[in-house]
C-alpha cells in the first residue's frame, strides 16, 4: 500500500487512531477517524493512500484551496527571511500591508484601522475589548446559536450548549442572548427585535450596551443568513442607543459568502469586523477591522499578542487577497452556491426528511426533519449521511442546535466536475439511508 507520495504507507488510520486516544484527551473530538498525509485544492489523500473529496475546506478556512502554489509560495519565501520578531518588539511591512488590504476593502466610507492576532475566538474577545474601551459600557448582546470560541469570554457569547458549555461554567457576566430570526422555526425579525427591546425593559438598560455581537451568517448555528434588512435594522438601533454593532465574519467572511465581506451583502457598516479562518488559507491569522476612531479606543500596549501576525501566516494571508481578487473566487463563490443549492432544492422535491435548503455565496446548508415537519429535528438521519458519504469517500461535517444541518464548505477553488461528483455521493447516499 503506498501513499500518494510514492512511499509505503507504514502505519493505518486504525493504528493511529489508537496512538490519538492514548495521547490525546477525549474533549478534543474528531470528525473522521483519519489521518491526512497530503492535500491539493478539494481533495485529501489519507495515511493508507486513500483519496477523499473535501467539503469540509478544514471548517471553511482552505477558501482557495489546500496548498494553493502562490499560498506556499509566499509562506516559504517568508520562512527563508524570518520566522519571528513579535511585531510589538520589532515590526515588519507585510504586517501593515495586510491591515491597510484590509482596511481598504471593509465595507462602509468610515476610515478603518485594523490589528491582527491568531484566532478567531481572540478576534472577537478583542473587539469586545475595544468595545468597551470605546463606550465605556460592559453589556454585550449575542444571539442564540451563535459561536464565537472556545475561550471563556467566547463560550458566553456562544449561544449552544451542547458540546462546548458543557461542565465548563460560570461563565463571565454582562452577556446577553436573544433569539437569532429563523423563518422556518417561527422566529421573526420582528421578534427578535422585541426580544431586545424587552431586554432593555427587564435585564440591562441600554445605556448600559456597548455592543452587538452579531454573525451576518451564523456557522455553527445552522449556516442561517440572517435576514436581508435586519442588519440595518440592528444598525439604526444601535444608532440611536450609542451601541457597536459587531459582525463576527469568522466563517462567513473571505469571499465564503460571495463578497469579501459578508456583511457588504446587508447595506451597512458594521462599527467593528471579525476575520480568521478563510484569511490565512491554513495558516493561522485573525483579525479585528474596524472604525479608526473606534479602534484608537485602547491604550498603547492593551492590544497585542506574542505571536499576533506571524510573519508567515501574513504571507499566506497577502497571498489569499491576490488569489480571491485575481482568480475572481467572490463571483465564483455566488455561482457554486447557486449550484449547489439547485442540486440540493432537487432533491428535497424528492426525500421528505429534507426540511430546507438555503445559504448565501456557497455557505450552503440542508436541515433535515422526520415526517415532513421542520419542528421535528432529525440529527440521526443528518448523520447517517454524514457517515454514508463517507464509506463513498467524501468528507461532510454537521451544525446546528439539533445537528441535523448539514453545512457544505467546499474550498471555492474547487472544479465543477469534482463538485458534482460530492454532490452525486450526497445524493447516493441519501438513497442509501432511506431518507
Amino acid at each position: 500500500m503506498n501513499a500518494p507520495n510514492g512511499k509505503p504507507a507504514t502505519q493505518t488510520n486504525a493504528e493511529l487512531m489508537a496512538r490519538r486516544q492514548a495521547a490525546l484527551p477525549r474533549g478534543v473530538g474528531q470528525a473522521h477517524p483519519l489521518f491526512a498525509e497530503s492535500a491539493q485544492n478539494a481533495e485529501i489523500w489519507d495515511v493508507e493512500g486513500r483519496r477523499w473529496i473535501d467539503f469540509c475546506a478544514g471548517i471553511a478556512v482552505v477558501n482557495t484551496g489546500h496548498c494553493h502554489p502562490r499560498l506556499v509560495a509566499a509562506a516559504r519565501e517568508q520562512l527563508d527571511a524570518f520566522t519571528h520578531t513579535c511585531f510589538q518588539v520589532v515590526a515588519y511591512e507585510s504586517y501593515v500591508e495586510l491591515c491597510e488590504r484590509l482596511n481598504a476593502a471593509a465595507p462602509g466610507p468610515t476610515p478603518k484601522k485594523s490589528f491582527l492576532v491568531n484566532t478567531g475566538a481572540e478576534a472577537v474577545e478583542n473587539a469586545v475589548k475595544i468595545a468597551r474601551a470605546a463606550t465605556g459600557r460592559t453589556g454585550v448582546i449575542a444571539f442564540g446559536g451563535g459561536f464565537h470560541g472556545r475561550t471563556m469570554f467566547g463560550l458566553a457569547l456562544t449561544g449552544k450548549v451542547a458540546p462546548y458549555k458543557v461542565k465548563f461554567g460560570p461563565f463571565p457576566g454582562g452577556i446577553f442572548h436573544v433569539p437569532f430570526p429563523n423563518v422556518l422555526h417561527g422566529v421573526s425579525e420582528e421578534d427578535s427585535m422585541a426580544a431586545i427591546e424587552r431586554l432593555f425593559a427587564y435585564s440591562i438598560e441600554a445605556a448600559d450596551v456597548g455592543a452587538i455581537v452579531i454573525e451576518p451568517v451564523q456557522g455553527e448555528g445552522g449556516y442561517l443568513p440572517a435576514p436581508p434588512g435586519f442588519l440595518r435594522r440592528l444598525r439604526t438601533l444601535c444608532d440611536k442607543h450609542g451601541i457597536l454593532l459587531v459582525a463576527d465574519e469568522v466563517q462567513c467572511g473571505i469571499a465564503r459568502c460571495g463578497k469579501l465581506f459578508a456583511t457588504e451583502h446587508y447595506d451597512v457598516e458594521p462599527d467593528l469586523i471579525t476575520l480568521a479562518k478563510g484569511l490565512g488559507g491554513g495558516l493561522p491569522v485573525a483579525a479585528v477591522v474596524g472604525k479608526a476612531e473606534i479602534m484608537d479606543a485602547a491604550e498603547v500596549g492593551g492590544l497585542g499578542s506574542t505571536y499576533a501576525g506571524s510573519p508567515i501566516a501574513v504571507a499566506g494571508a497577502l497571498a489569499v487577497l491576490d488569489i480571491v481578487e485575481e482568480e475572481k473566487l467572490c463571483s465564483r463563490s455566488m455561482a457554486l452556491g447557486e449550484r449547489m443549492r439547485t442540486r440540493f432544492t432537487a432533491m428535497q422535491k424528492k426525500y421528505s426528511s429534507i426540511a430546507d435548503v438555503r445559504g448565501l455565496g456557497a455557505m450552503t446548508a440542508v436541515e433535515f426533519c422526520r415526517n415532513g415537519d421542520p419542528q421535528q429535528a432529525a440529527g440521526d438521519m443528518a448523520l447517517a449521511l454524514k457517515n454514508e458519504a463517507a464509506k463513498r469517500g467524501l468528507l461532510l461535517l454537521l451544525c446546528g442546535a439539533h445537528g441535523n444541518v448539514l453545512r457544505v464548505m467546499i474550498p471555492l477553488t474547487i472544479s465543477e466536475a469534482l463538485l458534482d461528483e460530492g454532490l452525486d455521493v450526497i445524493e447516493a447516499s441519501l438513497q442509501a439511508i432511506g431518507a
